[in-house]
């Protein structure tokens, strides 16, 4: 389900650069004082971000209090409101059973105050709000009476100039005799029992300089180097983006976008704006018969991705006559053999494209072309007149005579070529063959080495593979790469079980046995040597750090795959990913969904319980509201979500009391009940809340707390069933699946596909075990030992830094390997100053920090790259430290570098 935005561009961009950099751009915030008239309007703002678990930083908090009173509650309501959307707190959450706690407070103040006071009693370690350290060693403290959070050393500081000093630094209320607010308050402890443990306010900071646009800019460039595919949260941001782009592509239109959907998507822009000024470029960034297919989908207002369901419904665009002559030159310019060949890839669309471009009107011109879709369409052809290489019908075509005597060209293509030498054996010529085109090569590797091992058992790698295979690694993208090293270095049995993810706009997936031939390690272990140094060739090409600081949480992160069907979430989580759940035991899931006007829907959320040995052992849903003593509650069955609220399910889940029932798994599904598709729907979302035991008591049926949501995605396309994640019990973790299974008939129910969906659960959990995917771990390690000397690493528990010196006669490659297997330390830290180590570590440096919770402090000045997959106090350190996404991380290994 995509749900539409009607905000304004600028407001959008505003969305976009909170969501993605944690930043608020302040317009009319310039230099001067304080409008006095605002001071309780900031007050109140803060009020309410503290509950949702957000702070304003010192120079964004200066920059909203110099707005005028209506400019400070328009810009208030929107910071709002967008962090409400981000949540889904933006809608009504009333459950079917209403017990909701009664009290509004009538003071922000006192509202704030408590706020604040209640993230210190339940963590000390919170960021100092003005030098945005965290959990400084002088400690953190909430003023009185404004209760803005300083450290120990900023209070210092600020009253060591006597009385004349003694007020906020960033509000100037005078500072109370008393240092710090007390914590023992009715109202704190109520505060603190709704926020939940280890919660951390996380950082808002000021976007640099007055334009968003420039930082517009560089997000863009960054978006269109990936060598990835877009989810679909990155293609709505490229689309926000070009329309903010220079009128002048020259100022930004890079000479390569290796992501052939994002070239379509900048093309499309450009000849909507200007034709005369985009035509010109077509011919140098269309290098493929489908690029300029993809080009006639983005121009009729499609998704450039070539799936039947975009096709489904589309009414393509008409071509101007100059445009339509452009894009004939372009294919007729292709090899024949290879254009006829990728005409057929895509056999449909092509025939209705083909009835755009009139290609018999221009055949003396664009005479190969011409054929090409002759060979298409299977139609007759006169080959005389269209020059010699027609007539020689060269490789992959070849002239055939029909049984009236009529002439065909027919196109032999590369694959069944390709099959034709492994079906046979012959794996010397198919490497030959594949060795054209490196990007199948690297994804044919497991089948190259099947068909040896079956062929030639017990035999080194061959020949012909050991030597094309260095350069075909130095062409291919990183997603193949990464992708065959996840499949080679895992172990492999015969007879298991195979998962595959076809390609398309929903997340499906299929399994079933493989018997075939196992890889023996004789084999995959030289070729997964040659991708891991390939990887550290990839690294090294890039400037290099002081110091680097990973996490080894990101081993539990697996390498983004199938972007294109990713839904999009709060937390961008790759498909496959485990991550732990919270020690309080008590998760809170949630659905969400609003029916169009004249339509009803019912969605259901469930959940199924399954032991060991995946045998069903319960279920949570409307057919049962209560499994076991409370263990798991359903907060009622709504049956429709009629705008403009829509409706709210809940499921209460206790993990230890599961455990105790004889419950291993907890598979969370939703099932639209009666068969209508997510998309159809004006909105839907689901994801999960964190809450501790008496909080969870309180509101056992039903209370939606945004600073409590963990994770939530839409659920959209043409899917009636969703399985958004899978807990085990035993490890306390959840499996990322976000992952759709099919469904027909109606009247869905966990009862009815409870075998169905504990075998999809049982194979995703075994297709995704540690050791079987490459992971943003292995990425981090090879940038680490490529790019810098020191490393330091916190173990999962964040409670231990372990320290990495790669010697002077180490090569990088024994380094990078100690680091992967976490061996051979050259010493450790651990208690309270890991913080301030780090602090010091960070300061002053060029750093490379990837971390799975940014809980790190912001030291600055700081600069180099930071990816992280959870917001935290990092969030604050300036524009100088550079922040990565998962695909960022994937496309600093571009081969092109």
């Amino acid at each position: 389900m995509k749900k539409q935005s009607t905000a304004a561009p600028d407001t959008r961009l505003d969305a976009y650069l909170l969501r993605r950099l944690g930043a608020v751009a302040v317009q009319g915030g310039g230099t001067g004082e304080p409008d006095p008239w605002s001071a309780r309007g900031l007050l109140a703002l803060e009020a309410d971000l503290a509950q949702r678990g957000y702070l304003l930083t010192g120079p964004l908090r200066a920059a909203l209090g110099r707005l005028r009173p209506a400019g400070l509650a328009d810009a208030g309501q929107t910071l709002l409101r967008q962090i409400d959307e981000s949540t889904g707190a933006d809608r009504k959450h009333q459950a079917l059973f209403r017990r909701f706690p009664d009290g509004v407070p009538n003071h922000a103040h006192s509202y704030y105050s408590a706020h604040v006071r209640a993230f210190l009693l339940n963590q000390p370690n919170q960021i100092c709000a003005a030098c945005e350290c965290v959990g400084a060693e002088s400690g953190i403290g909430a003023l009185a009476p404004c209760a803005h959070l300083l450290c120990g050393d900023c209070y210092d500081e600020l009253t060591s100039s006597g009385p004349a000093g003694r007020a906020c630094p960033l509000c100037g209320t005078p500072i109370a005799a008393e240092r710090h607010l007390p914590l023992d308050a009715k109202s704190v402890r109520n505060a603190a029992r709704e926020h939940g443990p280890d919660t951390v306010l996380r950082p808002l900071r000021l976007a640099a300089g007055a334009d968003p646009a420039a930082a517009a800019a560089t997000e863009l460039g960054r978006l269109l180097g990936r060598r990835t595919p877009l989810n679909p949260q990155d293609r709505e941001d490229l689309a926000l983006l070009l329309d903010h782009a220079p009128a002048d592509p020259a100022d930004w239109l890079p000479a390569d976008i290796p992501v052939r959907e994002s070239r379509a998507t900048v093309l499309a822009v450009l000849l909507r704006r200007d034709q005369a000024t985009a035509r010109p470029l077509l011919a140098a960034h269309l290098t493929t018969a489908t690029d300029v297919l993809r080009l006639i989908w983005a121009w009729s207002g499609a998704e450039p991705d070539l799936l039947p369901a975009t096709a489904k419904g589309l009414r393509l665009r008409n071509l101007p006559r100059p445009l339509r002559r452009e894009l004939l030159a372009v294919l007729d310019a292709f090899p024949l053999g290879t254009l006829a060949e990728d005409l057929g890839r895509h056999r449909a669309a092509w025939l209705r494209a083909g009835e755009l471009l009139h290609p018999y009107e221009h055949r003396a011109r664009f005479p190969y072309a011409t054929a090409a879709f002759a060979v298409l369409r299977q139609s007759d052809l006169d080959l005389h007149g269209l020059g010699p290489e027609l007539r020689a019908a060269p490789a992959p075509l070849r002239v055939s005579e029909t049984p009236g005597g009529h002439t065909r060209l027919v196109v032999s293509t590369f694959a069944a070529r390709v099959e034709q030498a492994l079906a046979g054996g012959d794996v010397s010529a198919a490497v030959a063959l594949l060795a054209r085109r490196p990007g199948e090569l690297v994804r044919r590797l497991h089948h190259l080495l099947r068909v040896h091992a079956s062929w030639s058992p017990g035999e080194p790698l061959p020949a012909a593979l050991a030597e094309a295979l260095p350069a075909a690694l130095r062409k291919v993208a990183p997603g193949p790469l990464l992708g065959a090293y996840g499949r080679l270095r895992g172990p492999r049995e015969v007879g298991e079980r195979r998962l595959y993810f076809p390609r398309g706009r929903v997340s499906l997936a299929h399994a079933r046995d493989d018997w075939g031939t196992e890889v023996p390690a004789a084999l995959s272990a030289p070729v997964c040597t040659l991708i891991e140094a390939e990887l550290l060739r990839r690294a090294g090409k890039h400037e290099r750090f002081d110091v680097a600081v990973l996490d080894e949480g990101l081993a539990d992160l697996v390498v983004p795959f199938a972007e294109r069907a990713v839904a999009k979430s709060l937390v961008a989580v790759p498909r496959g990913s485990v991550q732990r759940l919270p020690d309080g035991g008590r998760v809170r899931l949630f659905l969400h969904w609003m029916q169009t006007p004249r339509q009803r829907v019912d969605l259901d959320l469930s959940v199924a319980l399954y032991d060991e040995r995946w045998e069903p052992v319960g279920l949570c849903d409307y057919t049962r509201l209560v499994h076991g003593k409370r263990a798991a509650v359903h907060s009622g069955d709504f049956t429709s979500a009629p705008p403009p609220h829509g409706a709210t399910e809940y499921v209460d889940l206790d993990l230890p009391a599961l455990a105790e029932g004889g419950a291993r798994y907890a598979v969370v599904i939703v099932f639209s009940y009666n068969d209508v598709p997510f998309e159809d729907l004006a909105d839907a979302f689901a994801g999960f809340m964190e809450l501790d035991a008496p909080e969870a008591a309180r509101h056992r049926t039903g209370h939606f707390h945004p600073a409590a949501v963990r994770q939530r995605l839409d659920l959209s396309g043409d899917a009636k069933v969703c399985v958004p994640m899978i807990v085990d019990l035993g490890r306390r973790a959840y499996t990322w699946t976000d992952l759709n299974t099919g469904a027909s008939g109606g009247f869905h129910s966990v009862w009815r596909y409870r075998d169905r969906i504990g075998a999809l659960a049982s194979d995703v959990l075994a297709h995704f075990a540690e050791g079987s995917r490459a992971t943003l771990w292995d990425l981090a390690c090879a940038t680490a030992a490529a790019r810098t000397d020191e490393v330091l690493v916190r173990d999962r528990s964040g409670g231990v830094l372990s320290s990495y010196r790669r010697a002077a006669d180490e090569p990088v490659a024994a380094f990078a390997e100690r680091l992967r297997e976490r061996r051979g330390n050259d010493g450790e830290l651990t208690g309270p100053v890991l913080d301030r180590v780090l602090a010091e570590q960070l300061a002053h440096r060029r750093v490379f920090t990837a971390l799975v919770h940014a809980d790190v402090p912001a030291p600055a000045p700081v600069s180099g790259a930071l990816y992280r997959l959870y917001p935290g106090p990092l969030d604050a350190a300036p524009d100088t430290l550079e922040r990565l996404t998962a695909g960022d991380l994937v496309a600093l290994f571009d081969p092109e570098g």
